[in-house]
């Protein structure tokens, strides 16, 4: 048996057709171990989990071993080993969605699909469920994903309709069918642009239908415009966005587009073809709104009158680098690319400079890697082109595991070429002809741009062989992660890459030393890469001129939780963080306090709102306790319980924890028992001091920055809002967030209206109209229902007496 621990694998026989399928597959992949991965993933998407004859198969014509397969199929999340329902739901566990309540969404699917704890398929075996770290979509927490469709913003209420929505509704677009890149109504001369975001985000919350409509309503009255797939424009709050954009150059953005305000935004700004003869045709009503509501309007860019004062605050502290031409560009066309200064960074580096002042610049810049910890990216450079080997590799690290983050995913999305180009520019600096693209599987609109990119770069010889005529050749390749979120870190992906589990190596040898295969390697991750280009155009000096003394130019971040105004936002680094928060975020929502802002991830702290004068610097971070990361931001207000964040972000670590050393795997386990105690009301004397011994010894012995940085969120809340920690010594969460530690009571303000009780998600209200209502307390989840729906404010959450 392949799985001599699993019970339940079906029994089925090879036919004809698997055996061509598993030898044709591995015949594309290889059959080196190396392929481990690819093969499973190739595997699973076919079956839709992993069948034993079929692993067997796989055993019989590889190298491949059968104690391989089950190291490596066991220790990625992604794979699955027994069958599965006909729907996947993904249910996003991020950092944004947790703190907006993901836990009662999978509660709440647990209970309508009448699921256990040991069972994740449905009795009809429609459904599966699974947890996800991060599904990327943080400004729609909280999220779930039914077979690459998004519900966002639910509530435990609305389950039942998500899951009857899906089933009912026969207009189910997957990212793998993505609508064709530009289309250009009727001939002749273009009368305008209407640009439409369709990144993840923007597709979840239905851009693409928007985009079915702008097509029905320029072919219907015969307008000569052009419709153009855009990447991010970051105003992730606001989408849809349908931006036009006239010959003369003025433009005007519309937000929260739906279907229905399409036709009157097209009429507003072109006309139709026979337009008077045709006007009896048209809606009265539509040909009113487009052409006469002067307070309809839309919001204006650039230096044009901007209509809308809350999207001018989130955009005008911006500075755009990496995210250069933000929603104006169609992400895979490589000639609009072209016309915007595409390759000319590369064609310069190729022609004009050699690798050592490529490096120079670079370092003159003063660009550090935009992953972690802030390293030198120019020195990294210089160690990689120095090391003694005839043979160097590149990577670009696009596997953000950070719940709460999705920077990297939307620099892919929108800006392939972008990171193409400095990894191009990158590995003929150190001297590399041959690289990965190393992506999470969970963004799979990223993974199918950069394909679709790579594709078009090799076509037109800005990959491949004697790239601009010179002697420098580049292949890149990619590799879809598995879900493993330690693979962020740069040895774990190394030992993915390689085909096998993604365990940190000991360190030195460092990568750019002895990397992928022993060899010398360079990695940085999206967002480094997608900036070397604008360094190499514009110089270095214009990037060390933005930003503090040690740290320059700008950062990208992923505004997140609970924000008013979130979204991917990119600002100078020295910006503080309340400027971000209060001006570009606009504060947090609902009239609720702004508390904290939880960056860095996992490996990040907790910021408390009285030090938000701090300015966005590496070194200013990490002297509070955090670290910069890859960007998460995520906001958090005065319902967020700190000792319940604490331990959410510790389980996330534990559980992603790879288990190589004692002090990660043991270390974090203890810890994460003391906070569960104290959420459960369960905590006593001396907890808090062990709490910080053990968050120490964890810091100091891990053996990689996983664990290493596990302990911030821990020691932060514990340094910033350790009243709270002591609260929950005496059974009480301030914050009224622990389960165990409050409870739903009906006060008399109750006037009877029955509306907490029908929407109960598991009945723990007595219909009694007209009556003050009772709320069951052993029946009760403490989903919150009651009181968000409350007309009259009549439910309180107490502390249990």
């Amino acid at each position: 048996m392949i799985y001599p621990d699993i019970d339940t694998i079906s029994n089925i026989e090879l036919s004809d057709e698997d055996i061509e399928f598993i030898d044709r597959i591995v015949e594309e992949i290889g059959r080196g171990e190396e392929s481990v991965i690819p093969i499973l993933q190739a595997i699973q998407d076919r079956y839709r989990y992993l069948p034993e004859p079929i692993l067997k198969r796989v055993c019989e014509i590889t190298d491949i071993t059968p104690s391989q397969i089950i190291g490596v199929s066991t220790f990625y999340t992604q794979f699955r080993h027994r069958p599965v329902g006909k729907h996947i739901i993904s249910v996003c566990h991020g950092t944004a969605c947790h703190v907006k309540g993901a836990g009662l969404i999978q509660d709440a699917l647990y209970r309508q699909l009448q699921l256990s704890e040991n069972n994740d398929t449905d009795p009809e075996g429609i459904f599966t469920i699974q947890k996800v770290a991060c599904l990327g979509c943080c400004t729609l927490a909280p999220v779930v994903q039914i077979d690459g469709i998004t519900y966002g913003h639910l509530t435990p209420d609305i389950v039942p309709k998500v899951l009857d929505d899906f089933l009912s509704s026969s207009y189910k677009l997957s990212h793998k069918s993505e609508l064709d890149d530009g289309l250009i109504i009727s001939e002749g001369e273009e009368k305008g642009e209407i640009r439409l975001g369709l990144g993840s985000c923007c597709i979840a919350k239905g851009s693409d239908k928007v985009r079915s409509e702008l097509i029905k309503s320029v072919q219907k009255h015969k307008i000569k415009a052009k419709i153009k797939r855009v990447g991010c424009v970051g105003i992730c709050h606001q989408t849809p966005l349908v931006e036009v954009v006239m010959p003369n150059k003025r433009s005007y953005l519309y937000a929260k587009v739906t279907p229905e305000d399409v036709e009157s935004i097209v009429l507003r700004h072109f006309k139709p073809k026979g337009v008077f003869r045709k006007i009896a045709n048209i809606t009265s009503k539509i040909i009113d709104k487009a052409l006469t509501d002067e307070s309809w309007n839309p919001i204006t860019r650039y230096s044009i009158s901007v209509r809308d004062p809350h999207v001018s605050a989130f955009l005008e502290k911006q500075k755009h680098i990496a995210t250069e031409y933000a929603g104006s560009i169609n992400p895979t066309d490589l000639d609009e690319y072209l016309e915007n200064g595409g390759f000319i960074a590369l064609k310069k580096c190729l022609t004009e400079l050699d690798p050592d002042q490529i490096i120079e610049e670079i370092k003159l810049s003063g660009l550090r890697g935009r992953g972690g910890a802030g390293f030198s990216t120019g020195v990294k450079w210089s160690l990689v082109k120095h090391a003694k080997s005839s043979k160097k590799y590149v990577i670009c690290n696009g596997d953000e595991g950070d719940p709460g983050a999705f920077m990297d995913r939307m620099i892919l999305e929108s800006y392939p070429y972008r990171v193409i180009e400095g990894l191009a520019i990158a590995s003929y600096a150190v001297g590399a002809d041959e690289g990965y693209f190393y992506i999470r599987a969970e963004y799979p609109l990223a993974v199918q741009r950069i394909r679709e990119a790579l594709a078009q770069c090799e076509e037109r010889g800005f990959l491949g062989t004697n790239i601009f005529g010179t002697n420098f050749s580049l292949n890149l390749k990619i590799m879809e992660g598995a879900g493993a979120f330690i693979c962020g870190e740069e040895t774990a992906m190394l030992e993915s890459i390689e085909g096998r589990r993604g365990m940190p190596r000991l360190r030195p040898p460092y990568p750019a030393e002895s990397g992928l295969w022993g060899k010398p390697t360079l990695i940085n991750n999206v967002e480094s890469y997608a900036i070397v280009p604008w360094i190499i155009r514009n110089g270095a000096n214009a990037f060390n001129s933005l930003g503090t003394k040690d740290s320059k130019g700008t950062k990208v971040f992923a505004l997140a939780g609970k924000i008013a105004r979130g979204g991917l936002i990119e600002v100078p680094m020295g910006i503080t963080i309340r400027e971000i928060v209060e001006e570009i975020g606009g504060g947090v929502a609902n009239g609720r306090r702004f508390k904290a802002v939880q960056i860095g991830g996992p490996s990040g702290g907790c910021i408390p709102a009285e030090l938000s004068w701090t300015p966005v610097d590496y070194e200013a971070l990490t002297a509070l306790g955090a670290i910069m990361g890859s960007g998460g931001l995520v906001v958090l207000d005065d319902s967020d319980c700190m000792v319940e964040i604490a331990k959410y972000f510790l389980q996330f670590t534990q559980d992603q924890s790879c288990g190589k050393c004692t002090f990660c795997r043991v270390g974090t386990k203890r810890m994460l028992d003391i906070l569960q105690h104290l959420c459960d009301g369960k905590g006593k004397e001396g907890d808090l001091d062990e709490l910080e011994r053990l968050a120490n010894m964890v810091k100091k012995g891990s053996l990689c920055g996983l664990g290493k940085t596990a302990p911030n969120p821990v020691l932060t809340t514990l340094k910033y809002f350790r009243s709270e920690y002591e609260a929950h010594i005496q059974k009480t969460c301030p914050a009224h967030k622990c389960i165990a530690l409050i409870k739903y009571v009906v006060t008399d303000k109750c006037i009877g209206c029955t509306l907490c009780a029908q929407h109960c998600p598991v009945d723990a209200i007595e219909m009694r109209p007209y009556k003050k209502h009772e709320i069951d307390d052993e029946k009760c989840t403490r989903c919150d229902t009651c009181k968000q729906i409350c007309p009259e404010n009549a439910i309180i959450v107490t502390s249990p007496k």
